[in-house]
């Protein structure tokens, strides 16, 4: 075990939230200062937009290996030389010169980013079980929300009264903090008698027997594509503010508030239903909301132009529902493989991230020249989730009842 400080599951829940901040503040805060870069680099919208391509890929590549890295080497270690490479990769966002270099470091950054939110899931599904682990994970949530909301807004202010590049240098500054704070108080959740061995030969076993899992595929999938219906609004951000509602770059707040908003009070709300209903049913309370929510989206605005309240509200019961899908869901796919859960966790995650590069690159550049557009792909995003969702239930009570009839056969 470590010799970290030994805290409380509220200052628990808040540390592994700030490590799942660094994703969106290395997304949301530089988002309004993508037509500063442009100027400044001499370079074209779209070379400013794969910044965030490649990010998203090397961040989604990285998450297949933060949580075996962690299962071989320990939670705590593996989180902590992420936060040294990302803090050096955000000095070096601030001090490039030109538009290639910003691919290069913004890489680095994806490579370390996602390294607390991977390792945390599984931090907490080692230390709790059940109702007690979906309340730490919404409380997670919770605290985590704050920084989409904030993110966005802090870079608008940023880009309007210093310069871009001190963005990355607030980074830096936040990454230096959580590094202190990491080691000083971040528990070592796996003992070194459970390690996994670091080989070639077990990595690709654990890998084929999570990718060959059907249920896996399912599940994780329901998380990634609710993810993607937001995260391509998230994408297309630049265009939706200020070419569609004709808002300036200050005020991203407009879309990120009621997004961050509902994941919170989603969160809060899984929190307080966790342990008073099964899981299959807060989640499809949960897909209430959100196939709700984006069937308004669609109808809205295939009926009238853009307009900002009501263009931006679906956003708000959207996150809401995701937040109450994502922690029932999120403990099933890290119970499917119990001995290997940082390996599942990487996995997971890869799957969002991927989706979400994905999303980035293609599906938002081609949708986001209106606002009907970007409605029907996120309502495209949920169905299939949906579909995936009870698919995936369907086929689990099939495998349960197999497993019940072969039993009968025995006895």
């Amino acid at each position: 075990m470590s010799s970290a400080t030994k805290v409380s599951n509220a200052g628990l829940a808040t540390l592994l939230a700030a490590l799942a901040m660094l994703g969106p503040f290395s997304i949301d805060t530089y988002l309004p200062a993508f037509p500063n870069i442009q100027a400044t680099l001499h370079a074209s919208a779209l070379e400013v937009q794969q910044t965030l391509t490649a990010y998203m890929l090397s961040f989604a590549v990285m998450t297949l290996w933060h949580g075996a890295l962690s299962d071989a080497f320990g939670r705590r270690n593996v989180i902590l030389v992420a936060l040294a490479v990302f803090a050096v990769a955000s000095f070096g966002c601030a001090s490039v010169h030109s538009i290639h270099y910003l691919w290069g470091f913004r890489i680095l950054q994806g490579v370390s980013a996602g390294a607390g939110m991977v390792v945390g899931r599984a931090i907490i599904r080692d230390l709790y079980a059940g109702a007690p682990a979906e309340r730490l994970l919404s409380l997670v949530t919770m605290i985590f929300s704050i920084a989409p909301a904030i993110a966005p807004i802090l870079g608008g202010w940023i880009v309007s009264f210093v310069s871009w590049r001190a963005i990355f240098l607030l980074l830096f500054g936040y990454t230096i903090v959580l590094w202190w704070a990491s080691y000083k108080y971040l528990p070592e959740s796996l003992p070194l008698d459970k390690r996994q061995p670091f080989s070639a030969e077990f990595l690709w076993e654990s890998y084929k027997k999570v990718f060959k899992s059907p249920l896996f595929h399912l599940k994780a999938g329901t998380i990634a594509f609710n993810f993607a219906g937001l995260f391509l609004y998230v994408s297309a951000a630049p265009a939706f503010i200020t070419q569609h509602l004709h808002l300036g770059p200050d005020q991203f707040g407009w879309q990120f508030v009621p997004s961050v908003g509902g994941i919170f009070f989603g969160a809060l709300a899984a929190n307080r239903l966790a342990g008073k209903m099964t899981v299959w049913k807060q989640v499809s309370i949960g897909f209430c909301f959100l196939l709700g929510a984006a069937v308004f989206n669609v109808v809205f605005h295939f009926f009238s132009p853009p307009v900002l309240l009501w263009s931006v509200t679906p956003l708000f019961f959207y996150t809401f529902g995701m937040s109450l899908v994502a922690p029932g869901a999120t403990l099933l796919v890290l119970d499917l493989f119990p001995n290997i859960r940082g390996i599942v966790a990487s996995c997971q995650s890869a799957t969002v991230t991927m989706l979400g590069a994905v999303i980035a690159g293609i599906v938002a550049p081609a949708l986001d020249h209106s606002v009907l557009t970007l409605a029907l792909g996120q309502l495209g995003c949920t169905a299939i989730a949906a579909v995936m969702w009870y698919t995936g239930r369907a086929y689990w009570r099939a495998m349960t009842a197999q497993k019940q009839n072969a039993w009968e056969t025995v006895e």
